[in-house]
């Protein structure tokens, strides 16, 4: 397609000039030098569609402050001749009005990019030279907005003419795999949108709504401001509405989407709205706000936040302040002598012939600002036109020659006698040197990232409020500067103007309710408090504290024990002392019986060591009746099991001595029965494994002391840390406790004349019994009874083996003492096995 477009014309170049003319042509204007410079801008706002038959274009809606941006670079092309900044070397200009038209920019982006020039094409008026030279175009500044500037690019970009853009911001142009001749000399919207994000966050909004338009500059706009305030926790958009590119009121669709658009803004909790679309749209947008009277904050994008046009519509002081992120200005020295220059050559001035005869009616101009009377001829005067002089844009254009000039120079090797180099360079070899320059120009220094943008920051803007004109700025990586006056005003309201609350009192929080973004103000939740006025959010309380009902201070949770007042632990107490007498009791008449037989039938020196174990684990109930601490935990079930086992090891050693002793069988005596019959061995080695167990428990997960919060309490219990380790140790008492049962049920049919082996079996059952109900209770049981009924079970375990094993023997000793004979013992054994039929003396 591009291929076709160029060889139309070059083979047909009077195609471009075959628009019909008009009333307002477009300005062309060149001049001839050594390197030309061509330059596009919007002098006319729109062209004219409904053309007579003519041979030139027509535009509507001249812009004469476009016009004085074009005079910028023509001035900068001059001075730079004229300060001979390019010694040998004399730059031109070849500069068209795009009327604000794609179409129209295109073409002209390819009369300059095939380097032809056709005298019969859209030239100033009175102004129609009869040959030209062709114009070496290597460099284009413009246009100023982003939509032409997307569409010129990528006709610059087949034959690598640098282009650089003064005014247009979008983000799409910043991709260089699109557009990889594009450069400018203004910030992308990327940096807009976080200004303006920046600005909403100082100035304490909360709620904004978004209007855009459908073309790149307001569609990317609009949703990079979406992304920068959905990063942010405190800001809410309520709505994003899209106009069309170009809103015309006599098309009356754009006018059912104004009307759509306006009671969107009317019924919109929005404190501020944001206008980021171009300047003709907000205009339209702004004068229905001003009929249906929105009164709103009103936050302008850099394409009208310095308008004129805006600023003097009539009624804007009655809808609201307007914020405004716009360009840096900066006047440039001598542009103002140059404008006044054009009134005082005017005789042969063709630009102030054409700036008369486009000028609209002198109705236009602002008589109190520019303190002129409303005659034409004193309108036309330079005093009042030097007032529209867009500094903004004039100082963008100006960089934009600057760096031209100064890529000129390096890629010519230029001193200030003369350059080294000639100008035939190709536009790709200058476009190269642009993109690496490094320039510093008065207070301004400008360089290009490897997007072609640069980092220039942005001034913050403000009318129709207590503070006008520029208030503050914003730079790249840096806070946003506004006056401390203004922003502690904005701090500190307390209420939007659409009755949604911004701040609260003590013990209550901000939330939605109901409307989008609207806040309104609710008690905080359980736990959660907001003990400053003005608090948006109730921040929870801390580990171990909580809220009371008005919500404005943490109170410290109590610890939720069973205290020793409490029944049940009194009624464990006394069964935990009654045990430990008992168990001294039976160890004294132990010790006092200690070689008789019976103490002997019980397992000998072993019963001390089982009266020992049993005396500890009464003890170690204490550990879960008292407040638990975290040495409790660690002291309790660890040293319980352990001693526990060592009981329950003993009982088993005696045990298997009694099985084995009563064994007449050959085959049994020479059997592994009776290898293992060693009961110091058999203790040591079941101790052990459970001593390793509870080692590796205590080492690896110690029990810890865990805190079950509740309302206005918390619960003190010991958890056990790893449920797998703690239930192997249990386990393994059970299993003691299994092999103990089965071997003392195989002995009740032995002649004992103690009974060890009967007691013992109701012992073991009990123990059995009491774990297999409260382990599951241990485990998972919740509440402050949970260490209490451990105890319990401690209890009852010990009680069993105590009861059912040495307290029998002990009443024997004491009130039958008749039975603690061996020759009792040995009569019992004989008749046993006589009423059996055997021969106790030949077994």
């Amino acid at each position: 397609m591009w291929c076709f477009l160029l060889y139309c014309v070059l083979c047909f170049p009077g195609l471009l000039c075959t628009l019909p003319a008009a009333t307002h042509q477009p300005l062309h204007e060149y001049s001839d030098g050594d390197v030309i410079i061509g330059g596009l801008f919007p002098i006319h706002l729109q062209p004219n569609h409904t053309y007579p038959s003519s041979s030139h274009v027509s535009c509507n809606e001249y812009h004469f402050q476009q016009f004085l941006a074009a005079q910028m670079m023509i001035f900068a092309i001059k001075r730079v001749n004229q300060r001979r900044a390019l010694p040998n070397v004399t730059l031109g200009y070849d500069v068209y009005d795009t009327c604000g038209d794609v179409s129209l920019a295109m073409r002209m982006a390819l009369k300059m990019s095939i380097d032809q020039l056709d005298p019969q094409c859209g030239l100033l008026p009175g102004r129609k030279p009869s040959s030209a030279p062709e114009p070496r175009v290597k460099a284009v500044i413009g246009e100023g907005s982003s939509e032409v500037s997307i569409a010129v690019a990528r006709i610059l970009t087949l034959s690598s003419i640098a282009q650089i853009s003064y005014a247009a911001t979008s983000e799409l142009l910043s991709k260089k795999a699109k557009f990889p001749t594009f450069l400018r000399t203004v910030n992308s919207d990327v940096l807009q949108t976080k200004a303006m994000a920046e600005l909403v966050k100082t100035f304490n909004w909360e709620t904004v709504g978004i209007v855009g338009s459908d073309d790149e500059y307001g569609k990317y706009g609009s949703d990079g401001l979406l992304d920068q305030f959905n990063a942010m926790d405190n800001v809410c958009v309520d709505f994003k509405f899209i106009l069309p590119a170009h809103l015309d009121l006599s098309d009356s669709n754009a006018q059912k989407q104004l009307t759509e658009l306006m009671d969107t803004i009317g019924n919109s909790t929005a404190e501020a709205i944001i206008l980021f679309t171009r300047e003709s749209n907000v205009k339209l947008v702004l004068e229905a706000a001003i009929q249906r009277n929105l009164n709103r904050t009103w936050i302008a994008s850099d394409t009208w936040s310095n308008s004129s046009d805006i600023k003097e519509l009539p009624g804007i002081k009655a809808i609201g302040p307007f914020f405004g992120i716009a360009f840096k200005r900066h006047i440039v020295e001598g542009f103002a002598d140059y404008v006044s220059s054009m009134v005082e050559e005017k005789s042969s001035n063709p630009l102030w012939e054409y700036h008369k005869l486009n000028h609209p009616p002198c109705q236009s101009a602002p008589q109190e600002k520019l303190n002129c009377s409303r005659t034409a001829s004193q309108c036309m005067e330079t005093r009042c036109l030097v007032h529209y002089i867009f500094w903004d844009l004039s100082l963008n254009i100006y960089l934009a020659v600057e760096v031209i000039v100064n890529a000129l120079s390096s890629l010519m090797k230029c001193d200030r006698e003369k350059c080294q180099r000639n100008t035939s360079f190709t536009a790709y070899e200058l476009l190269n040197e642009i993109k690496n320059v490094n320039l510093t120009l008065n207070d301004t220094h400008i360089v290009f990232d490897d997007n072609g943008d640069p980092m220039l920051g942005y001034d913050i803007v403000a009318w129709n409020s207590p503070s006008s004109g520029t208030i503050g700025e914003y730079l790249p990586g840096r806070k946003i500067t506004l006056p401390p006056s203004l922003v502690a005003t904005m701090a500190n309201a307390t209420v939007t103007a659409f009755n949604c609350s911004k701040t609260c009192p003590v013990g209550q929080e901000l939330k939605k309710n109901g409307m989008k973004c609207c806040k309104h103000c609710i008690v905080c939740s359980d736990g959660y408090v907001s003990s400053e006025i003005g608090t948006q959010k109730c921040r929870m309380c801390e580990e171990g504290k909580y809220s009371p009902l008005k919500r404005d201070r943490c109170l410290d949770k109590k610890p939720k024990f069973l205290e020793w007042k409490n029944p049940f632990i009194i009624t464990l107490s006394v069964f935990i002392i009654i045990g430990i007498a008992a168990t001294v009791m039976v160890g004294v008449i132990l010790v006092v019986n200690r070689g008789t037989p019976i103490v002997k039938a019980v397992g000998g020196y072993l019963c001390f060591l089982e009266l020992f174990s049993l005396l500890a684990c009464f003890c170690l109930s204490f550990t879960f009746i008292v407040k638990p601490s975290p040495l409790s935990c660690i002291t309790g079930m660890p040293l319980f099991v352990i001693a526990f086992t060592l009981c329950v090891s003993c009982v088993l050693a005696n045990l298997l001595q009694i099985l084995v002793c009563f064994t007449f069988s050959q085959n049994m005596g020479r059997g592994w029965l009776r290898k293992v019959n060693q009961p110091p061995a058999v203790v040591a080695i079941l101790f052990g494994v459970q001593l390793v167990l509870c080692s590796i428990w205590l080492a690896c997960f110690p029990p810890s002391l865990h805190r079950e919060p509740h309302k206005k309490a918390f619960e003190l219990n010991c958890d056990p840390t790893s449920k797998a380790l703690f239930g192997a140790v249990l386990s393994y008492v059970a299993l003691l406790a299994v092999v103990s049962f089965i071997f003392a049920f195989k002995g009740k049919k032995l002649p004992d004349l103690y009974k060890n082996a009967s007691f013992v079996t109701i012992g073991m059952l009990l123990v059995l019994v009491v774990w297999i109900i409260f382990i599951p209770v241990y485990l998972f049981g919740d509440g402050v009874y949970t260490e209490a009924i451990k105890a319990a079970a401690v209890l009852v375990s010990s009680y069993s083996m105590l009861c059912c094993h040495l307290v029998p023997k002990c009443y024997i000793m004491v009130f039958r003492k008749e039975l603690n004979d061996e020759k009792a013992i040995t009569d019992y054994i004989r008749n046993h096995f006589e009423q059996k039929g055997i021969n106790v003396l030949k077994s």
